[in-house]
């Protein structure tokens, strides 16, 4: 009895790791996040049971529930793939998961996965981190729990990147308590929506414009003096000088 939970990375298939790929293509059952890439989607063989668990507004499976069909599913003893978008770990609920499963008798193998905080950005040729510009990052969850938003002024520091992970929602409270914070309005912010996929695009602009920016989930949101930069476009002219 066993479960092997993968993650998928923030975008295309060519960002897994091997050992998510070889588990995701010996899959004889999966249980997918709606967040996984199609990319992704095309290595599951055409022969397993695919049970989608996405949360979707207006649709969505509880935690409660989707522990209980990997419980379920662990128990046939077949061969169960858990995939979930970026890295399970980092505020995708896999500890949960890892837990009921442990609580049920059924194992439960790891695959680490590229997690969007990081790799979002730099779609964008955004760094998190940058010597003179950055000394640290914050990755912070913009999602509301028990319908009260969580305070970030505490982490309004002028050389330290944020990183907003399901922010979009509330990124006119996120604005308004950096700035309460002590963040200037004029840092820099970008916006980038789903990173590693045929359909990323990036949108920059200031801390006191994020609330009226024109973006949509899913998205990273990057605050701090490295969201004004682009490595991509150095990166870019370096191939074309090469």
């Amino acid at each position: 009895m066993s479960v092997i939970l993968v993650g998928a990375g923030p975008g295309d298939a060519d960002l897994l790791t091997l050992r998510a790929a070889r588990h995701i293509a010996s899959a004889q059952v999966v249980v997918v996040d709606r967040l996984v890439d199609p990319s992704v989607h095309d290595l599951i063989p055409l022969s397993a049971v695919v049970h989608y668990v996405g949360k979707t507004p207006g649709e969505s499976h509880s935690q409660a529930s989707i522990n209980e069909l990997l419980v379920r599913l662990g128990q046939s003893g077949q061969r169960v793939v858990r995939i979930k978008g970026g890295d399970p770990f980092l505020f995708g609920r896999g500890g949960e998961e890892l837990i009921a499963l442990h609580e049920a008798g059924v194992a439960c193998d790891v695959v680490p996965g590229i997690s969007s905080a990081l790799a979002g950005p730099l779609a964008a040729g955004i760094p998190v981190t940058h010597r003179g510009v950055s000394r640290g990052v914050l990755v912070v969850t913009g999602h509301v729990a028990d319908g009260e938003f969580p305070s970030l002024r505490d982490m309004a520091h002028p050389d330290i990147s944020i990183v907003v992970l399901m922010g979009i929602a509330h990124r006119a409270q996120i604005s308004r308590e950096l700035v309460s914070g002590g963040l200037s309005p004029e840092t820099p912010v970008a916006v980038v929506e789903r990173a590693w996929t045929s359909s990323q695009r990036s949108v920059r602009g200031q801390l006191d414009g994020l609330a009226v920016m024109e973006v949509v989930s899913p998205a990273v949101i990057v605050i701090g003096p490295v969201a004004a930069m682009s490595l991509r476009e150095i990166s870019a002219q370096l191939a074309v000088a090469i």
